[in-house]
């Protein structure tokens, strides 16, 4: 499992071994300031991050 959030200590406090940083507190996939096709970038990214940790061996 991997999870997305913009509360790193808090996802090591309660254990979370693969921890994707997202963009914000109010908006953690997401950024109301993007144009509809940056944001779809931003996250595409933040799945493609998520994914890759999840093949990986490594965590944090």
């Amino acid at each position: 499992m991997v999870q997305v959030t913009s509360a790193m200590p808090i996802a090591k406090m309660i254990g979370s071994t693969r921890v994707i940083l997202g963009h914000g507190i109010v908006n953690v996939t997401g950024d109301p300031t993007l144009s509809p096709e940056e944001e779809k970038k931003l996250r595409c990214q933040l799945v493609q991050q998520a994914l890759a940790a999840l093949e990986s061996e490594e965590k944090i």
